[in-house]
């Protein structure tokens, strides 16, 4: 008897062999192919132009290393079901598939109060339909229905597949060395121990270069002032679009992101009318950059000054303090910004001044604990089995303010 698969060629991790069948079903679906017109990082090419990978490589990658850690749970003895090795790798693969555009530069604007993880869990519903029930186990993995708790973690934890994925493969796009982290000898660390992941004590060293990464990769990639600043200038940008339309003003966009421009979307209507996921699924990052470019020459100065700055990567100025900025440098900006670009204050001030503040901090035990297990079976929490100061200092939670605001010629 032949076991069938298609092997995927990934410059991460190599070949990635799918199985025919229900896996291979999956990665074929067009939810799941729409993922390949969504870039992982977003707008991060604008500091690291390598960062053009997609969500559905991510997808892969998690995917591999999904394989890879049932293996390893296994051979140590831990009892995993084929069914269930089969459905938390499905659960793995859909684990993004309600992303949108530049991720939640679109929960910030055409349609609010809607997550990427509520959408993610409408489109594996409407799947599972297709599938006559075939994704049930793993839509109870992906909710942390399922009494195998430690197979949710592995979807969504600490040191879930999609983590161990991101940071590796962000890491080789983007160039950015410091972020690689060693995936593979985390995977063949981990154990389970009263229904819980753990990390046996010698990977110890393996973990805290993972804290460490994640830490330098948030600030140094995801959070970077540019990033940051481009993704205001978006949000700016579309804000204005559906200002004007709600004006009835005329508006390039495909159908898709005309029906979200045009309307008002919240959580209840996105539930309640069918029509939004319908338009949602045909958005992507494409959909987005055709209207930037066609608005570019729009006769409002807002809209078109903003696509312009979008196009030609005409970065907002960035200031970053541990205090939120005052009021009168506010508003001597707006004033200095309404001169130069011929628009009113209140224009300047919302449109081209942004001032967001971001809190992360790294590892919080209460969320979701990384315990060690030692030889005799006792367990602690990396923070304390950790003989480095910075694994508790990574749980303090660090706060900056930024100043984002159109760059003055003057």
């Amino acid at each position: 008897m032949t076991y069938e698969r298609k092997i995927i060629n990934d410059p991460v991790f190599g070949f990635i062999p799918i199985p025919k069948g229900l896996l291979y079903e999956l990665v074929k679906h067009p939810l799941l192919q729409r993922l390949t017109r969504i870039k992982q990082l977003g707008l991060s090419s604008v500091v690291y132009p390598g960062a053009q990978h997609t969500r559905f490589q991510h997808s892969l990658g998690a995917y591999y290393l999904m394989t890879e850690a049932i293996q390893h749970l296994t051979a140590k003895g831990n009892f995993i079901f084929d069914s269930e090795a089969e459905a938390v790798k499905a659960a793995i693969l859909m684990h993004d598939i309600g992303h949108g555009p530049f991720s939640h530069v679109l929960e910030d604007t055409i349609a609010q109060g809607v997550s990427h993880e509520d959408i993610s869990l409408m489109l594996m519903e409407r799947i599972n339909h297709e599938m006559d029930g075939q994704l049930s186990l793993a839509i109870r993995i992906f909710k942390d229905e399922y009494p195998k708790r430690f197979l949710h973690q592995l979807v969504s934890g600490q040191l879930d597949m999609d983590r161990l994925d991101y940071l590796r493969r962000d890491s080789f796009y983007t160039g950015v060395t410091e972020g690689n982290i060693g995936s593979a000898r985390i995977i063949k660390m981990l154990d389970v121990k009263d229904d819980q992941l753990v990390v046996e004590s010698k990977g110890i060293y393996s973990i805290e270069n993972f804290l460490m990464a994640r830490r330098l990769m948030y600030w140094q990639v995801y959070l970077h002032k540019a990033s940051v600043a481009y993704e205001r200038m978006l949000i700016s940008t579309l804000l204005r679009a559906k200002e004007l339309a709600s004006h009835g003003e005329e508006l390039f966009a495909s159908p898709a992101l005309r029906f979200f421009l045009y309307q008002d979307i919240n959580r209840e209507i996105f539930y309640q009318s069918p029509e939004c996921l319908e338009n949602f699924i045909l958005l992507d990052d494409n959909d987005i950059w055709t209207s930037l470019k066609v608005w570019c020459t729009h006769p409002d100065k807002v809209l078109s000054t903003l696509s312009q700055n979008m196009v030609n990567r005409k970065v907002f100025k960035v200031e970053i303090s541990t205090e939120p900025a005052s009021e009168e440098r506010k508003e001597e900006l707006a004033r200095l910004i309404s001169q130069e670009l011929n628009i009113s204050i209140h224009e300047a001030n919302r449109y081209f001044i942004s001032v967001p503040s971001i809190e992360k901090n790294m590892y919080d035990p209460a969320d979701d604990s990384i315990n060690i297990i030692y030889k005799d079976g006792s367990t602690k929490n990396i923070a304390e089995a950790s003989d480095m100061l910075n694994i508790s200092l990574l749980s303090k939670k660090v706060k900056k303010y930024y100043l984002c605001y159109q760059r003055l010629h003057r």
